[in-house]
Protein backbone atom coordinates (compact mmCIF):
# COMPACT_ATOMS: atom_id res chain seq x y z
CA UNK A 1 0.00 0.00 0.00
CA UNK A 2 3.09 2.41 0.91
CA UNK A 3 4.46 1.32 -1.99
CA UNK A 4 1.22 2.50 -4.40
CA UNK A 5 0.41 5.53 -2.70
CA UNK A 6 4.59 6.32 -3.09
CA UNK A 7 4.11 5.45 -7.33
CA UNK A 8 0.76 8.02 -7.20
CA UNK A 9 2.46 10.63 -5.29
CA UNK A 10 5.40 10.21 -7.06
CA UNK A 11 3.31 10.17 -11.24
CA UNK A 12 1.33 13.54 -9.21
CA UNK A 13 4.70 15.32 -9.08
CA UNK A 14 6.15 14.52 -12.42
CA UNK A 15 2.56 15.80 -13.59
CA UNK A 16 2.52 19.08 -11.83
CA UNK A 17 6.50 19.43 -12.93
CA UNK A 18 5.47 18.72 -16.66
CA UNK A 19 2.45 21.25 -16.45
CA UNK A 20 5.22 23.96 -14.96
CA UNK A 21 7.41 23.69 -17.55
CA UNK A 22 5.03 23.17 -20.20
CA UNK A 23 4.35 26.62 -19.86
CA UNK A 24 5.41 29.71 -22.45
CA UNK A 25 8.30 31.53 -21.00
CA UNK A 26 8.24 34.94 -19.47
CA UNK A 27 9.64 38.23 -20.10
CA UNK A 28 10.64 40.99 -17.85
CA UNK A 29 11.39 44.54 -18.02
CA UNK A 30 11.33 47.57 -16.21
CA UNK A 31 10.64 51.19 -17.97
CA UNK A 32 11.46 54.16 -16.78
CA UNK A 33 9.75 57.02 -18.72
CA UNK A 34 11.30 60.10 -18.97
CA UNK A 35 12.43 63.97 -20.78
CA UNK A 36 15.82 64.06 -22.26
CA UNK A 37 17.26 66.48 -24.94
CA UNK A 38 17.47 65.08 -28.30
CA UNK A 39 18.63 66.45 -31.36
CA UNK A 40 18.09 64.40 -34.52
CA UNK A 41 17.96 66.87 -36.80
CA UNK A 42 20.34 69.00 -35.27
CA UNK A 43 18.27 71.07 -33.35
CA UNK A 44 17.93 70.49 -29.66
CA UNK A 45 14.31 69.54 -28.55
CA UNK A 46 12.67 67.54 -25.75
CA UNK A 47 12.35 64.19 -26.36
CA UNK A 48 10.63 61.27 -24.73
CA UNK A 49 13.56 58.41 -23.45
CA UNK A 50 12.64 54.50 -22.03
CA UNK A 51 15.45 54.05 -19.66
CA UNK A 52 17.44 56.95 -21.42
CA UNK A 53 17.01 55.90 -25.04
CA UNK A 54 15.93 57.31 -27.80
CA UNK A 55 14.04 55.49 -29.99
CA UNK A 56 13.04 52.73 -27.30
CA UNK A 57 14.51 49.35 -26.72
CA UNK A 58 13.31 46.52 -29.04
CA UNK A 59 11.82 43.53 -27.30
CA UNK A 60 12.36 40.39 -28.94
CA UNK A 61 10.02 37.73 -28.27
CA UNK A 62 8.58 34.39 -29.45
CA UNK A 63 5.01 33.39 -30.63
CA UNK A 64 3.35 32.58 -27.08
CA UNK A 65 5.60 34.40 -24.61
CA UNK A 66 4.49 36.53 -21.89
CA UNK A 67 5.70 40.30 -21.91
CA UNK A 68 5.37 41.84 -18.33
CA UNK A 69 6.72 45.05 -18.75
CA UNK A 70 6.39 47.55 -15.28
CA UNK A 71 6.38 51.17 -17.15
CA UNK A 72 7.25 54.17 -14.47
CA UNK A 73 6.10 57.61 -15.73
CA UNK A 74 8.46 60.17 -14.97
CA UNK A 75 6.65 62.58 -16.99
CA UNK A 76 4.59 65.46 -15.44
CA UNK A 77 1.64 64.57 -17.79
CA UNK A 78 0.17 61.09 -18.09
CA UNK A 79 1.33 58.63 -20.35
CA UNK A 80 0.29 55.44 -22.02
CA UNK A 81 1.69 52.79 -24.09
CA UNK A 82 0.25 50.87 -27.01
CA UNK A 83 1.55 47.92 -28.50
CA UNK A 84 0.29 48.30 -32.24
CA UNK A 85 -0.34 45.39 -33.72
CA UNK A 86 -0.44 42.66 -30.77
CA UNK A 87 -3.95 40.85 -30.85
CA UNK A 88 -4.07 40.84 -27.07
CA UNK A 89 -6.36 37.75 -27.41
CA UNK A 90 -8.48 37.26 -24.14
CA UNK A 91 -6.80 40.19 -22.68
CA UNK A 92 -7.40 43.60 -24.50
CA UNK A 93 -7.35 45.13 -21.27
CA UNK A 94 -3.79 45.66 -21.84
CA UNK A 95 -3.96 47.33 -25.09
CA UNK A 96 -2.88 51.11 -23.84
CA UNK A 97 -5.45 52.89 -25.57
CA UNK A 98 -7.68 55.60 -23.92
CA UNK A 99 -11.19 53.80 -24.86
CA UNK A 100 -9.48 51.07 -22.59
CA UNK A 101 -7.31 52.06 -20.20
CA UNK A 102 -7.10 54.90 -17.84
CA UNK A 103 -3.67 56.86 -18.22
CA UNK A 104 -0.51 56.08 -15.93
CA UNK A 105 -0.71 59.59 -13.96
CA UNK A 106 2.81 61.25 -13.45
CA UNK A 107 4.91 59.21 -10.74
CA UNK A 108 3.46 56.29 -10.46
CA UNK A 109 3.68 53.27 -12.36
CA UNK A 110 1.40 50.50 -14.21
CA UNK A 111 2.56 46.51 -15.41
CA UNK A 112 1.29 45.79 -18.78
CA UNK A 113 0.51 41.73 -19.16
CA UNK A 114 0.07 40.43 -22.20
CA UNK A 115 1.01 37.82 -24.11
CA UNK A 116 1.79 37.60 -28.07
CA UNK A 117 -0.24 34.44 -28.53
CA UNK A 118 -0.96 33.03 -32.04
CA UNK A 119 1.21 35.66 -33.53
CA UNK A 120 4.33 36.13 -35.50
CA UNK A 121 5.63 39.25 -37.71
CA UNK A 122 7.68 42.94 -37.09
CA UNK A 123 5.90 45.77 -34.77
CA UNK A 124 6.18 48.21 -32.90
CA UNK A 125 4.91 49.96 -29.45
CA UNK A 126 4.45 53.79 -29.02
CA UNK A 127 3.17 56.77 -26.50
CA UNK A 128 -1.01 57.16 -28.24
CA UNK A 129 -1.88 60.35 -25.81
CA UNK A 130 -0.80 64.11 -25.90
CA UNK A 131 1.08 63.95 -29.49
CA UNK A 132 3.74 62.02 -27.30
CA UNK A 133 4.57 59.96 -29.84
CA UNK A 134 6.34 63.03 -31.17
CA UNK A 135 9.13 63.14 -28.91
CA UNK A 136 9.59 59.60 -28.74
CA UNK A 137 8.82 56.46 -26.60
CA UNK A 138 8.31 54.14 -29.66
CA UNK A 139 10.56 51.16 -30.25
CA UNK A 140 10.40 47.91 -32.16
CA UNK A 141 7.95 44.87 -31.17
CA UNK A 142 9.73 41.76 -32.92
CA UNK A 143 7.78 38.26 -32.70
CA UNK A 144 9.76 35.10 -33.91
CA UNK A 145 8.29 32.05 -35.18
CA UNK A 146 8.61 29.03 -33.09
CA UNK A 147 11.17 26.43 -33.63
CA UNK A 148 8.86 23.90 -34.88
CA UNK A 149 6.61 25.65 -37.29
CA UNK A 150 8.88 26.04 -40.42
CA UNK A 151 9.75 29.30 -42.05
CA UNK A 152 9.01 29.62 -45.58
CA UNK A 153 12.90 31.01 -46.20
CA UNK A 154 16.30 29.91 -44.72
CA UNK A 155 17.50 31.71 -41.68
CA UNK A 156 19.01 35.04 -42.40
CA UNK A 157 21.98 35.86 -41.02
CA UNK A 158 21.11 38.51 -38.50
CA UNK A 159 17.86 39.70 -37.78
CA UNK A 160 17.46 43.96 -37.91
CA UNK A 161 15.11 46.47 -36.58
CA UNK A 162 14.34 49.75 -38.72
CA UNK A 163 11.88 52.39 -37.38
CA UNK A 164 11.70 55.02 -40.04
CA UNK A 165 9.24 58.03 -39.69
CA UNK A 166 8.65 61.74 -40.12
CA UNK A 167 10.03 64.40 -37.52
CA UNK A 168 9.29 67.45 -36.28
CA UNK A 169 11.31 70.12 -34.65
CA UNK A 170 8.43 71.42 -32.50
CA UNK A 171 7.81 69.96 -29.38
CA UNK A 172 4.94 67.38 -28.49
CA UNK A 173 3.51 70.51 -26.74
CA UNK A 174 3.23 72.95 -29.29
CA UNK A 175 2.11 70.57 -32.04
CA UNK A 176 -0.80 69.69 -29.17
CA UNK A 177 -1.44 72.93 -28.64
CA UNK A 178 -1.41 73.74 -32.70
CA UNK A 179 -4.69 70.87 -32.80
CA UNK A 180 -6.21 72.04 -29.84
CA UNK A 181 -6.64 75.08 -30.96
CA UNK A 182 -8.38 73.89 -34.12
CA UNK A 183 -7.51 76.62 -36.30
CA UNK A 184 -4.84 74.14 -38.85
CA UNK A 185 -3.03 70.57 -39.09
CA UNK A 186 0.38 70.30 -38.14
CA UNK A 187 1.33 70.98 -41.68
CA UNK A 188 4.84 69.21 -43.16
CA UNK A 189 7.47 67.46 -40.65
CA UNK A 190 10.81 69.28 -41.16
CA UNK A 191 12.60 65.69 -41.63
CA UNK A 192 12.68 61.56 -42.31
CA UNK A 193 14.43 59.90 -39.23
CA UNK A 194 15.71 56.35 -39.33
CA UNK A 195 16.21 54.61 -36.04
CA UNK A 196 16.06 58.32 -34.16
CA UNK A 197 19.10 59.53 -36.57
CA UNK A 198 19.82 61.08 -40.47
CA UNK A 199 23.06 60.25 -41.99
CA UNK A 200 25.00 63.72 -42.48
CA UNK A 201 27.21 62.51 -45.35
CA UNK A 202 29.93 63.79 -44.33
CA UNK A 203 31.94 60.75 -43.66
CA UNK A 204 31.37 61.17 -39.81
CA UNK A 205 28.69 58.71 -40.16
CA UNK A 206 28.54 55.43 -38.12
CA UNK A 207 26.93 52.65 -39.49
CA UNK A 208 23.22 51.51 -38.41
CA UNK A 209 24.09 47.73 -39.59
CA UNK A 210 26.95 45.81 -40.60
CA UNK A 211 26.68 43.04 -43.36
CA UNK A 212 29.05 40.14 -44.49
CA UNK A 213 29.37 39.55 -48.05
CA UNK A 214 27.18 36.71 -49.90
CA UNK A 215 24.98 36.73 -46.44
CA UNK A 216 21.32 37.49 -46.30
CA UNK A 217 19.50 39.59 -43.67
CA UNK A 218 16.37 40.45 -42.50
CA UNK A 219 14.89 43.95 -41.97
CA UNK A 220 11.97 44.71 -40.12
CA UNK A 221 11.25 47.76 -41.42
CA UNK A 222 8.07 49.91 -39.47
CA UNK A 223 6.83 53.73 -40.19
CA UNK A 224 6.59 55.10 -36.88
CA UNK A 225 6.07 58.30 -37.54
CA UNK A 226 2.85 61.06 -37.20
CA UNK A 227 1.14 61.55 -40.72
CA UNK A 228 3.25 60.58 -43.81
CA UNK A 229 4.02 58.26 -46.37
CA UNK A 230 7.80 56.96 -46.98
CA UNK A 231 9.25 55.07 -49.94
CA UNK A 232 11.99 52.78 -47.97
CA UNK A 233 15.00 51.42 -50.48
CA UNK A 234 18.29 50.14 -50.31
CA UNK A 235 21.24 51.85 -52.39
CA UNK A 236 22.11 49.14 -54.80
CA UNK A 237 20.53 46.13 -53.37
CA UNK A 238 17.11 44.41 -54.10
CA UNK A 239 14.34 43.47 -51.17
CA UNK A 240 12.68 40.08 -51.32
CA UNK A 241 9.49 40.81 -49.05
CA UNK A 242 8.41 37.91 -46.89
CA UNK A 243 6.26 39.37 -44.47
CA UNK A 244 3.53 41.58 -43.61
CA UNK A 245 1.34 42.95 -40.74
CA UNK A 246 2.01 39.53 -38.78
CA UNK A 247 1.19 37.47 -42.28
CA UNK A 248 3.67 35.64 -44.52
CA UNK A 249 3.45 36.36 -47.82
CA UNK A 250 4.52 35.74 -51.65
CA UNK A 251 8.05 36.51 -51.71
CA UNK A 252 8.04 39.29 -54.72
CA UNK A 253 11.53 41.60 -55.27
CA UNK A 254 11.07 44.95 -54.76
CA UNK A 255 13.82 47.78 -55.46
CA UNK A 256 11.57 50.10 -53.55
CA UNK A 257 9.08 49.77 -50.61
CA UNK A 258 5.95 52.23 -49.67
CA UNK A 259 5.65 52.10 -46.10
CA UNK A 260 2.37 54.34 -44.60
CA UNK A 261 1.71 55.37 -41.12
CA UNK A 262 1.73 51.99 -38.94
CA UNK A 263 2.87 49.71 -41.53
CA UNK A 264 5.36 47.06 -40.96
CA UNK A 265 7.28 44.84 -43.75
CA UNK A 266 10.16 42.32 -43.01
CA UNK A 267 11.89 41.81 -46.27
CA UNK A 268 15.43 40.05 -46.88
CA UNK A 269 18.36 41.40 -48.50
CA UNK A 270 21.40 39.95 -49.88
CA UNK A 271 24.73 41.27 -49.39
CA UNK A 272 25.86 40.56 -53.25
CA UNK A 273 27.63 44.13 -54.17
CA UNK A 274 31.04 45.30 -53.87
CA UNK A 275 31.86 45.76 -50.05
CA UNK A 276 31.67 49.23 -49.18
CA UNK A 277 28.90 50.93 -47.86
CA UNK A 278 25.58 52.04 -48.90
CA UNK A 279 22.84 54.14 -47.89
CA UNK A 280 19.52 52.72 -46.89
CA UNK A 281 17.05 55.43 -47.53
CA UNK A 282 13.53 56.50 -46.41
CA UNK A 283 12.01 59.83 -48.19
CA UNK A 284 8.59 61.57 -47.97
CA UNK A 285 5.45 60.24 -50.51
CA UNK A 286 2.72 62.69 -51.73
CA UNK A 287 4.19 65.98 -50.75
CA UNK A 288 5.62 68.79 -52.79
CA UNK A 289 8.72 69.02 -51.92
CA UNK A 290 10.16 65.68 -50.47
CA UNK A 291 12.60 65.23 -47.30
CA UNK A 292 14.92 62.26 -47.04
CA UNK A 293 16.22 60.43 -44.60
CA UNK A 294 19.60 58.12 -44.38
CA UNK A 295 21.35 55.74 -42.84
CA UNK A 296 24.80 53.92 -43.34
CA UNK A 297 25.02 49.83 -44.48
CA UNK A 298 28.60 48.96 -43.86
CA UNK A 299 30.37 45.58 -45.58
CA UNK A 300 32.61 43.98 -43.28
CA UNK A 301 35.86 44.78 -44.51
CA UNK A 302 34.63 46.65 -46.41
CA UNK A 303 36.33 49.43 -48.09
CA UNK A 304 34.52 53.31 -49.74
CA UNK A 305 32.32 55.66 -49.00
CA UNK A 306 28.46 55.20 -50.09
CA UNK A 307 27.77 56.87 -53.12
CA UNK A 308 26.10 60.45 -53.02
CA UNK A 309 23.78 59.56 -55.29
CA UNK A 310 20.74 58.54 -53.92
CA UNK A 311 18.64 55.99 -55.54
CA UNK A 312 15.12 58.17 -56.13
CA UNK A 313 11.68 57.20 -55.27
CA UNK A 314 8.77 56.40 -57.36
CA UNK A 315 6.27 59.55 -58.66
CA UNK A 316 2.73 59.26 -57.99
CA UNK A 317 -0.38 57.74 -56.14
CA UNK A 318 -0.94 54.83 -59.32
CA UNK A 319 2.58 53.47 -58.42
CA UNK A 320 2.02 53.03 -54.80
CA UNK A 321 -1.57 51.29 -55.26
CA UNK A 322 -0.34 49.25 -58.04
CA UNK A 323 2.62 48.14 -55.49
CA UNK A 324 0.02 47.80 -52.99
CA UNK A 325 -2.02 45.41 -54.95
CA UNK A 326 1.16 42.91 -56.09
CA UNK A 327 0.96 41.70 -51.97
CA UNK A 328 -0.24 38.63 -51.24
CA UNK A 329 -0.52 36.18 -48.52
CA UNK A 330 1.23 32.87 -48.91
CA UNK A 331 -1.70 30.73 -48.62
CA UNK A 332 1.00 27.57 -47.89
CA UNK A 333 3.25 28.85 -45.82
CA UNK A 334 2.39 28.59 -41.71
CA UNK A 335 2.37 31.68 -39.52
CA UNK A 336 2.27 31.08 -35.81
CA UNK A 337 0.49 27.63 -35.98
CA UNK A 338 1.32 24.38 -38.43
CA UNK A 339 -1.56 24.93 -40.50
CA UNK A 340 -1.25 26.75 -43.63
CA UNK A 341 -2.41 30.40 -43.78
CA UNK A 342 -4.26 29.53 -46.71
CA UNK A 343 -6.44 26.58 -44.90
CA UNK A 344 -9.03 28.92 -43.56
CA UNK A 345 -11.56 30.05 -46.47
CA UNK A 346 -12.71 33.64 -46.22
CA UNK A 347 -14.49 32.85 -49.81
CA UNK A 348 -16.96 30.67 -47.85
CA UNK A 349 -17.59 33.49 -45.21
CA UNK A 350 -21.37 34.51 -45.01
CA UNK A 351 -21.26 38.40 -44.68
CA UNK A 352 -23.80 39.62 -42.13
CA UNK A 353 -23.36 43.02 -42.20
CA UNK A 354 -21.99 46.00 -43.83
CA UNK A 355 -20.32 49.31 -42.80
CA UNK A 356 -19.41 51.94 -44.47
CA UNK A 357 -17.15 54.47 -42.92
CA UNK A 358 -16.96 58.36 -44.77
CA UNK A 359 -14.29 60.11 -43.22
CA UNK A 360 -14.22 64.00 -43.34
CA UNK A 361 -12.39 67.29 -41.90
CA UNK A 362 -14.69 70.16 -41.47
CA UNK A 363 -14.73 73.28 -38.92
CA UNK A 364 -16.96 73.19 -35.58
CA UNK A 365 -17.26 76.11 -33.48
CA UNK A 366 -14.81 77.35 -35.63
CA UNK A 367 -12.32 74.69 -34.83
CA UNK A 368 -10.92 72.25 -37.30
CA UNK A 369 -12.65 68.29 -36.70
CA UNK A 370 -12.04 65.11 -38.35
CA UNK A 371 -14.96 63.16 -38.21
CA UNK A 372 -16.79 59.11 -39.40
CA UNK A 373 -19.82 59.30 -40.59
CA UNK A 374 -20.90 62.38 -38.92
CA UNK A 375 -19.28 61.79 -35.53
CA UNK A 376 -16.24 63.84 -34.65
CA UNK A 377 -14.66 61.04 -31.49
CA UNK A 378 -13.71 62.43 -28.32
CA UNK A 379 -12.32 60.18 -25.68
CA UNK A 380 -14.34 60.28 -22.05
CA UNK A 381 -12.74 60.78 -19.03
CA UNK A 382 -13.84 56.96 -18.35
CA UNK A 383 -12.48 54.52 -20.59
CA UNK A 384 -15.22 53.36 -22.80
CA UNK A 385 -14.37 49.74 -21.58
CA UNK A 386 -14.15 50.12 -18.15
CA UNK A 387 -17.96 52.28 -18.42
CA UNK A 388 -19.17 48.88 -20.21
CA UNK A 389 -17.82 46.45 -17.84
CA UNK A 390 -18.58 48.53 -14.57
CA UNK A 391 -22.53 48.53 -16.72
CA UNK A 392 -23.10 52.46 -16.24
CA UNK A 393 -22.24 53.07 -20.11
CA UNK A 394 -25.47 54.94 -20.32
CA UNK A 395 -23.92 57.36 -18.22
CA UNK A 396 -20.49 57.80 -20.64
CA UNK A 397 -21.54 57.68 -24.56
CA UNK A 398 -23.98 56.23 -26.27
CA UNK A 399 -23.94 52.89 -29.25
CA UNK A 400 -24.54 53.31 -32.87
CA UNK A 401 -24.06 57.07 -33.49
CA UNK A 402 -23.45 56.36 -37.21
CA UNK A 403 -25.31 54.58 -39.93
CA UNK A 404 -24.07 51.45 -41.47
CA UNK A 405 -24.82 53.72 -44.71
CA UNK A 406 -22.59 56.30 -43.98
CA UNK A 407 -24.09 60.25 -43.54
CA UNK A 408 -26.90 61.19 -46.36
CA UNK A 409 -25.44 63.01 -49.38
CA UNK A 410 -24.85 66.41 -49.24
CA UNK A 411 -24.42 66.35 -45.75
CA UNK A 412 -22.18 68.58 -43.25
CA UNK A 413 -23.10 68.41 -40.04
CA UNK A 414 -20.62 66.94 -37.18
CA UNK A 415 -21.53 65.87 -33.85
CA UNK A 416 -18.84 65.79 -31.66
CA UNK A 417 -19.06 62.05 -28.88
CA UNK A 418 -17.67 59.43 -28.08
CA UNK A 419 -17.80 57.16 -31.34
CA UNK A 420 -19.02 53.92 -30.44
CA UNK A 421 -20.11 51.31 -32.76
CA UNK A 422 -22.08 47.86 -31.83
CA UNK A 423 -21.36 44.67 -33.29
CA UNK A 424 -22.75 40.94 -32.52
CA UNK A 425 -20.17 38.59 -31.29
CA UNK A 426 -19.25 35.96 -34.32
CA UNK A 427 -20.49 37.72 -37.17
CA UNK A 428 -18.94 38.54 -39.90
CA UNK A 429 -18.91 42.46 -41.30
CA UNK A 430 -17.46 43.62 -43.72
CA UNK A 431 -16.39 47.46 -43.83
CA UNK A 432 -15.82 49.86 -46.59
CA UNK A 433 -13.57 53.05 -46.31
CA UNK A 434 -14.39 55.94 -48.64
CA UNK A 435 -11.97 58.84 -48.56
CA UNK A 436 -13.52 61.87 -49.91
CA UNK A 437 -10.50 64.02 -48.88
CA UNK A 438 -6.93 65.39 -50.66
CA UNK A 439 -4.94 63.46 -48.09
CA UNK A 440 -3.92 59.94 -47.48
CA UNK A 441 -5.71 58.27 -44.53
CA UNK A 442 -4.33 54.91 -42.82
CA UNK A 443 -6.64 53.03 -40.91
CA UNK A 444 -6.07 50.55 -37.87
CA UNK A 445 -8.65 48.07 -36.68
CA UNK A 446 -7.22 47.49 -33.25
CA UNK A 447 -6.92 44.25 -31.76
CA UNK A 448 -8.35 42.59 -34.90
CA UNK A 449 -7.26 40.55 -38.09
CA UNK A 450 -9.89 40.45 -40.24
CA UNK A 451 -11.38 37.96 -37.18
CA UNK A 452 -12.14 38.17 -33.49
CA UNK A 453 -9.30 37.67 -30.98
CA UNK A 454 -10.87 37.64 -28.10
CA UNK A 455 -14.03 35.69 -26.25
CA UNK A 456 -13.58 36.55 -22.74
CA UNK A 457 -14.11 39.95 -21.14
CA UNK A 458 -12.59 39.72 -17.59
CA UNK A 459 -10.88 42.95 -16.51
CA UNK A 460 -7.14 42.40 -14.58
CA UNK A 461 -7.04 43.04 -10.71
CA UNK A 462 -4.91 45.65 -10.84
CA UNK A 463 -6.53 47.77 -13.78
CA UNK A 464 -5.97 51.51 -13.46
CA UNK A 465 -10.05 53.08 -12.43
CA UNK A 466 -10.50 56.53 -12.85
CA UNK A 467 -13.61 58.81 -13.68
CA UNK A 468 -16.77 57.72 -12.87
CA UNK A 469 -16.27 54.17 -11.81
CA UNK A 470 -12.78 55.20 -9.24
CA UNK A 471 -13.74 53.55 -6.22
CA UNK A 472 -16.46 51.14 -7.25
CA UNK A 473 -15.72 47.35 -6.40
CA UNK A 474 -15.25 45.19 -9.43
CA UNK A 475 -18.25 43.65 -11.16
CA UNK A 476 -17.66 39.52 -11.35
CA UNK A 477 -16.09 38.25 -14.49
CA UNK A 478 -18.00 37.07 -17.64
CA UNK A 479 -17.31 35.65 -21.00
CA UNK A 480 -19.40 36.36 -24.27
Amino acid sequence: MATMMFTVLLCLSAATMSMVRGEDPYFFFTWNITYGTISPLGVPQQGILINGQFPGPNINSTSNNNIVINVFNNLNEPFLLHWSGIQHRKNSWQDGLLGTNCPILPGTNFTYHFQVKDQIGSFFYYPPIAMHRAAGGFGGLRVNSRLLIPVPYADPEDDYTVLIGDWYTKSHTTLKQILDNGHRSIARPEGVLINGKTAKGDGTDEPLFTMKPEKTYKYRVCNVGLKTSLNFRFQGHTMKLVEMEGSHTVQNDYQSLDVHVGQCFSVLVTANQEPKDYYMVASTRFIKNVLIGKGIIRYTNGKGPASPEIPKAPMGWAWSLNQFRTFRWNLTASAARPNPQGSYHYGSINITRTIKLFNSATKVDGKLRYAINGVSHVDPETPLKLAEYFEIAEKVFKYDMISDEGPTEGATAVTIAPNVVNATFRNFIEIIFENHEKSLQSWHLDGYSFFAVADEYNIPDHTLLCGLVKGMPLPKPYTI
